[in-house]
């Protein structure tokens, strides 16, 4: 097994992984954020990518996403977990919980957000853009960290800060450009929608794991409550890096115990997503992009 994960730099810092080791990559589509680095938690193999760069280098708009899932295919990697931080547009989605995702709204505009393009017509079903098996998983790995299912109906209202470890069954995840924040009125707008939480990198990242064949889930760590909560302040980086920081131990957990979780995952169609997806005839796609294509599609070119 060969699990792909996007987080921060200091998510791989997971008790039990050995044989770690740094590789630098290149693709067809440019250098990934930063080295693919690799290690072993039991038989599994991981395999992680600062989506930022060591030391926060990209800001969403800059990071070589298709790069970056790229790099994890040619890898051998078949699931990816994308590990973000989000604000929170639900009054009971507080800071500190985490949110398996399983629905997004993507308003970015700005970046390189397909594989297909200059001279090569393709279309993916993206309906589910998440894998229901693959999050069943993830939520499982969650339950064996000591993180906590929240009923349902907890993310309509306020509930007390007690120390109990949450994690939220499915949420709609508005992705913005950035890098700036929401505006009050988008923050409300966004709320009217019926959006639980809103960042800027998950979209793009299940947008592109779709088109390669992988398998994608996403576990979004709630940091702040966006702009809409008229009794809490304003989102700043220095607030969410604070929350974000108390809530790396725990998705580190969730990461290591993920293997376990997924020896028993059902099976799902993620690895046959882009069949068929390709329009244009074969013969009249140019040689550079049969060769940029071959490693994600050369089954059906």
């Amino acid at each position: 097994m060969i699990l792909g994960v996007f987080g921060g730099s200091g998510l791989y810092d997971i008790d039990g992984l050995v044989e770690e080791r740094a590789e630098e990559i290149s693709t067809p589509f440019g250098a990934p954020s930063g080295p693919l680095v690799s290690g072993r938690v039991g038989d599994a193999r991981l395999l992680f990518v600062a989506r930022h760069g060591r030391g926060h280098r990209f800001s969403p708009s800059e990071i070589n996403y298709r790069a970056n899932v790229f790099a994890l295919k040619a890898a051998g990697a078949t699931r990816v977990l994308s590990v973000s931080a989000v604000g929170s547009l639900r009054e009971g989605m507080r800071p500190g919980d985490f949110v398996v995702v399983d629905q997004f709204i993507d308003k970015t505009w700005g970046r390189g957000a397909t594989f297909f393009g200059d001279g090569v017509v393709g279309h993916v079903s993206f309906a589910d853009p998440t894998c229901p098996a693959f999050g069943a998983a993830v939520m499982a790995a969650a339950g064996a960290a000591g993180f906590v299912e929240a009923p349902a109906e907890a993310r309509r209202a306020a509930s007390p800060a007690d120390g109990t470890r949450r994690f939220h069954r499915g949420g709609t995840y508005v992705c913005m450009e950035g890098p700036q924040f929401s505006t009050r009125a988008e923050s409300q707008l966004h709320r009217s929608w019926g959006a639980d939480v809103i960042g800027m990198t998950a979209a793009t990242e299940a947008k592109l794991c779709r088109e390669a064949e992988l398998c994608f889930s996403a576990l979004a760590l709630v940091t702040d409550y966006d702009g809409w909560h008229a009794e809490e302040a304003a989102v700043t980086a220095r607030a969410v890096v604070e929350v974000l920081r108390a809530n790396v131990a725990g998705a580190q957990e969730i990461v290591r115990r993920l293997p376990a979780s997924l020896a028993s995952v059902a099976a799902c169609g993620c690895a046959r997503a882009a069949a068929h997806a390709i329009l244009t005839a074969p013969g009249a796609i140019r040689p550079d992009a049969l060769q940029r294509l071959r490693a994600l599609h050369g089954r059906d070119l």
